[in-house]
């Protein structure tokens, strides 16, 4: 018999699991999969993580399991009863928000889960996502101990001066200030780079995580130093559906002129931007490809993107005082090798040379042998890392004891 970790990583619109067992590197994975809405219920889908086969594929559809607490009891169920003789022993969920104090992987109490539930109107929309499963899992598994895992905690090493927004000092009391987000990822690929690029995690290196939502961190010994989300996951680089960095003046040309509410600006800049907003609906980056030949908004929206991403790659780069590596990661960085040599050859005159075939076969270096700047494809390990964390954190609640 062996101890388990469930590890809960809630999307906006979707919910992906992992369990993992509870050993010393917290690594081995048993099972992952998804909990998505479905409109009778919701759909459940599981996989085994060694055999590569999916164990189940349903719609958790039965009497009072159209609220996730109720389903959330159910698939529970499902997961101890195919552990074999493993034991569920905690659960780890990643938080968007930690706020300025939560810095650490944290037991999650009701005073904790009350505090999370006031940093909301930081992270309005992702903050109520990120605390519905452990609201659901209290519901369905009160004995069971569940630990938040912050995607802003990784970024408590940025200086002020990367912190600070530009307001009077009355605003940055209330909580206004630069925090970053996508720590989780970063965290793993700073371990990833002590474990097999030692040399490289001493010195200056850019991680472009690149998915729906997507920003960048520059890592001085695998330290955060600058990221390009700062107060909101909105800012920085442009997204699937998100805007990125803006004009301040267009939102207050959009409420002033256009009689925009909060919340239609809101949407707008959520839900209606980015790759969705400039190419006129589409916002997967592989339906883009397969449009841009022949669809000029397509391949328009493909074209800013890359070039808000040339352009922030090369501000870290500056914070950095040069570059040493650059790290792909997550679903468009880590699968999108048309995106990679775009970047790439525009980044050459900063000394990153990219070898073709490598590239196209997704290796792990795709950059030549001679170049001066690494180029690597890392894949994403958040979940890896939660488990990590939440077993750290009941361990040295066990050493305080």
């Amino acid at each position: 018999m062996a101890d388990a970790v469930l590890v809960l990583n809630a999307g906006s619109s979707s919910l992906k699991f992992a369990v993992f067992g509870a050993g010393s590197s917290c690594s081995d994975l048993h099972m992952n999969g998804e909990i998505a809405s479905d409109p009778e219920g919701f759909r459940f889908v599981a996989r085994d993580a060694v055999k590569k086969e999916t164990l189940t594929d349903q719609r958790v559809s039965a009497a009072g399991a159209t609220s996730l607490p109720a389903a959330m009891g159910q698939i529970i169920s499902w997961i101890e009863q195919h552990l074999g003789n493993d034991v569920l022993v905690a659960a780890g969920h990643r938080i968007v928000h930690g706020g300025p104090y939560y810095l650490e992987p944290t037991l999650i109490s009701d005073a904790v889960l009350q505090d999370l539930e006031g940093l909301t109107p930081l992270a309005p929309l992702h903050q109520p996502a990120s605390l519905a499963p452990v609201t659901a899992l209290k519901s369905a598994r009160p004995d069971l101990r569940q630990v938040a895992c912050f995607d802003t905690a990784f970024h408590a090493t940025l200086p002020e001066v990367e912190t600070r927004i530009a307001l009077p000092d009355s605003y940055l009391e209330g909580g206004i200030r630069r925090y970053g987000f996508h720590g989780l990822s970063y965290t793993h690929q700073a371990e990833q780079l002590k474990r097999r690029h030692p040399d490289l995690a001493k010195g200056r290196v850019v991680v472009a995580h690149l998915g729906s939502g997507a920003s960048l961190c520059a890592l001085q010994a695998s330290v955060s130093v600058s990221t390009t989300m700062g107060f909101s996951v909105l800012d920085g680089l442009l997204m699937a559906t998100r805007c990125g960095h803006i004009d301040p003046g267009v939102l207050l040309y959009l409420m002033r002129e256009r009689q925009m509410t909060v919340s239609e600006v809101e949407t707008l800049l959520y839900r209606k931007s980015g790759l969705f907003g400039i190419s006129g609906g589409v916002s997967d980056m592989r339906a883009l490809r397969q449009e841009a030949a022949s669809n000029a908004p397509a391949r328009l929206a493909l074209d800013v993107f890359v070039r808000r991403l040339v352009r922030n790659i090369a501000s870290q780069t500056a914070v950095l005082g040069g570059l040493d590596a650059l790290i792909f990661t997550a679903g468009i960085g880590e699968h999108d090798a048309a995106l990679r040599e775009e970047v790439c050859l525009a980044l050459e005159w900063l000394g990153v040379r990219l070898d073709h075939d490598a590239n196209q076969e997704h290796h792990h270096i795709i950059s030549t042998t001679h170049s001066p700047v690494m180029v690597l494809i890392e894949p994403a390990g958040e979940e890896m890392v939660i488990s990590r964390q939440t077993m750290a954190c009941l361990n040295q609640m066990q050493m305080s004891a």
